[in-house]
């Protein structure tokens, strides 16, 4: 790649940092501008995931005292969380390009719409804020449509998130905040079971993914900073705009 390519891969990822501060859906910017620079799109994906690691990380320790009291759930979601992200990146390197290219508009789409439905998702799950007669029992159920989250995850990953909370929401009953930390743990346990499985596989454009990791930190804090002077909804909705047509791009391609 050319100075070029990197200042590109740079700007993407400070960018999608700071939008997954405010809003969700960085990967909708990072990933094509990966693809941009002239890594394949397996490699692409791979590498994202890689690069992205430090900030779920970042957003887990943030919401850490939200997860006190949950041990219990973490035990067992993220055991599932992982497995199912190493199985998703199983099935990532065994697609093969073709398949995977073929796949990625339909992918963006899927991401770009999970972001659309986040507000609605989030109104729901406060209207149903402690529910009643959620048993332990019922809430171990939830392991299985992680799992399967995660495999997602593992695959692709952009809109992890509001599969997550969703399964969270219908099966566990908690209030919102401490609902969203769990969210966050477990795809912080997808990702790294993904990345340290990718590690293996020679498909990670590291000169990428170090310049990734570093913007994506300083744009996450970048967002932190300009929480409350954007409109979430308003950036979301140009995200989600900005996926449809990226999307569209990768079909004309």
């Amino acid at each position: 790649m050319h100075i070029a390519d990197y200042a590109m891969i740079a700007l993407a990822a400070l960018l999608g940092g700071a939008v997954n501060a405010l809003a969700g859906g960085g990967t909708l910017i990072t990933f094509p501008a990966l693809t941009a620079a002239g890594i394949s799109p397996l490699a692409a994906s791979v590498t994202n995931t890689v690069a992205l690691c430090p900030g779920y990380l970042g957003a887990t320790l943030a919401q850490a005292g939200d997860l006190k009291g949950q041990g219990r759930r973490l035990w067992l979601y993220l055991p599932a969380a992982a497995l199912g992200g190493v199985a998703g990146g199983l099935l990532l390197l065994h697609s093969g390009e073709r398949l995977f290219a073929q796949l990625v508009p339909f992918l963006i789409l899927l991401a770009a719409l999970l972001l659309a439905l986040q507000p609605r998702l989030r109104a729901w799950l406060e209207r149903r804020a402690h529910q009643a007669g959620v048993s332990a029992a019922q809430e171990g159920w939830a392991a299985l449509p992680l799992a399967l989250a995660a495999v997602y995850g593992g695959y692709f990953g952009a809109g992890l998130s509001v599969i997550v909370l969703a399964a969270l929401g219908v099966l566990v009953g908690d209030t919102l905040t401490r609902l969203n930390a769990l969210k966050q743990a477990v795809a912080l346990a997808v990702n790294v079971a993904a990345a340290v499985f990718f590690l293996f596989s020679a498909r990670v454009a590291w000169s990428a993914a170090l310049v990734m990791a570093l913007f994506a930190l300083l744009g996450g804090a970048l967002g932190g900073r300009l929480a409350g002077r954007i409109a979430p909804d308003t950036l979301r909705r140009v995200v989600v705009v900005i996926g449809a047509l990226v999307a569209v791009a990768y079909w004309l391609r």
